[in-house]
Order: structure tokens, then C-alpha cells, then sequence
């Protein structure tokens, strides 16, 4: 069993609340540059989720296949679109397997890191490669560790801090394990849920893809491909499988 979390039922209802995700600045050049790599093959999506990137992937014509953990997560997404649209095998990213062989596996907003050991984000990739067409490419969306931003001797820093969220992360810095404490503003009242992720760097993500057989192709800051740099907060990496 996958060490990631299963979100159940109340964080399924209410993921879609975020706005911000589905703003077209951030969607559009997202949905833009897989559709771009996929080309005209089929796409295969990790964590799934309600479908924010999967299903305007696939109504751009692009067919989409899906991998989700979370039963209830699954079947928010099976509301919006049905299954001949876009299938969806309930299971996790690391060692579930679909039928096809695709152009395109994508991870997207840090998903990776929901697998807690490094042992299953190598199996992540590896994953990945087993469901990729010779030629085909890999593409995660990761933040940059931002251990940076840590006073000396303290292990927590502020993520978003707003009128609706506060958002705060706590690291471990021998395990590489972080929580992120979310206090979301309901009316009058406050909902706190942590999420437990391990964070890796870039140069961790090329050794894991080695490992797996591809070879990195491009990293960029975002998914304009802006260039990355060490001043960067955030990476979308996009791995090759050797033709």
C-alpha cells in the first residue's frame, strides 16, 4: 500500500474551492504545454484528482487516461465527465498499471511528493517509463525546497497567508518529510487539515529518471518555460524515454 494520504470524502468536496487553480493564466499555459508534448498521442495523468488538468487536456482533443488514489476524488471528476472521455483506474501512481502505451505521463501541483519514502517516488518513475511510448516523455510540476526561507534554528515557515488561508509548513530536515498545516476560513468558523509530503530537489528528481532509463530534456521555472533559476520557487522538468 502507498504511504501517501487518501483524501476522503469532505476534502474532495470542497478541492475545487481554490479558484486560483483554475484561473486561465494558471490552467491555460498548463493545459497549452502537455497538450503541446502530447501531441498526437494519448496522455497518461498520475493523481488525477477531480480532473482540473486532465479534463481541459481532453477537450482539447487529446485522449486522457487517469490514475487516482482517492476513490471519493474520482468520483467528483466522474460528475464533470464520463468514462469513455476520460477513464480512470483507481489505484496508486507508483506501481498501478493501465492498459496503452502513451506519448505523455504527467504529474502536476506537487503530487509527487504526497509518496512519503524515497523508495516510492523512484517506483513513481519508474512507473512512468513502463507506460511511455519509446520517444515519449515524462513531465512533473515540483516545488523547490524552500528551506531558504528558514530562520536560523526554526523549522517552519509561512506558505500562503490570506483573508480565507493560512498556510503553514513544518520540515524535518533529516527525513526530508514536511507538514503543511491549512487553517481554510469557513463563514465564521475555521477547518484545519495537515497534508504529509517528502520534498526532492531537482538534481534528486534527474537521479531518480537515470534510475528509471529517461534522460532529462528541459526544466523551466513554469509551465511558460520560463528559465530556471536559483532564484526559482518552482520547477516543470520534462524527462525523455530514449527512442
Amino acid at each position: 500500500m502507498t504511504s501517501s494520504q487518501l483524501w476522503g470524502e469532505e476534502l474532495a468536496r470542497t478541492y475545487d474551492d481554490n479558484p486560483t487553480m483554475f484561473a486561465p493564466e494558471v490552467l491555460g499555459p498548463t493545459v497549452d504545454f502537455l497538450a503541446d508534448l502530447a501531441g498526437d498521442g494519448a496522455a497518461l495523468e498520475f493523481a488525477v484528482g477531480t480532473g482540473r488538468v486532465g479534463i481541459p487536456l481532453a477537450r482539447r482533443g487529446v485522449p486522457v487516461t487517469g490514475i487516482e488514489l482517492s476513490e471519493p476524488m474520482a468520483a467528483r471528476l466522474r460528475e464533470k465527465i464520463t468514462a469513455d472521455e476520460l477513464p480512470v483506474t483507481i489505484g496508486d501512481m507508483a506501481t498501478t498499471r493501465v492498459p496503452g502505451e502513451f506519448t505523455l505521463v504527467y504529474l502536476v501541483f506537487n503530487t509527487i511528493s504526497n509518496l512519503l519514502t524515497q523508495d516510492e517516488q523512484v517506483e513513481c518513475f519508474r512507473n512512468a517509463a513502463r507506460h511511455l511510448a519509446p520517444g515519449g516523455r515524462f513531465v512533473i510540476e515540483l516545488g523547490v525546497p524552500p528551506l531558504r526561507r528558514l530562520p536560523p534554528g526554526q523549522l517552519a515557515a509561512p506558505f500562503d497567508v490570506s483573508d480565507q488561508h493560512l498556510g503553514i509548513d513544518t520540515y524535518d530536515l533529516v527525513t526530508q518529510r514536511c507538514t503543511s498545516h491549512h487553517y481554510t476560513r469557513r463563514g465564521e468558523t475555521f477547518r484545519y487539515w495537515p497534508s504529509e509530503h517528502r520534498y526532492l530537489w531537482p538534481s534528486e528528481c534527474d537521479l531518480m529518471a537515470r534510475i528509471a532509463g529517461l534522460e532529462l530534456e528541459h526544466r523551466y521555472a513554469d509551465w511558460d518555460r520560463s528559465e530556471f533559476t536559483a532564484e526559482s520557487t518552482s520547477h516543470v522538468s520534462v524527462w525523455r524515454k530514449p527512442a
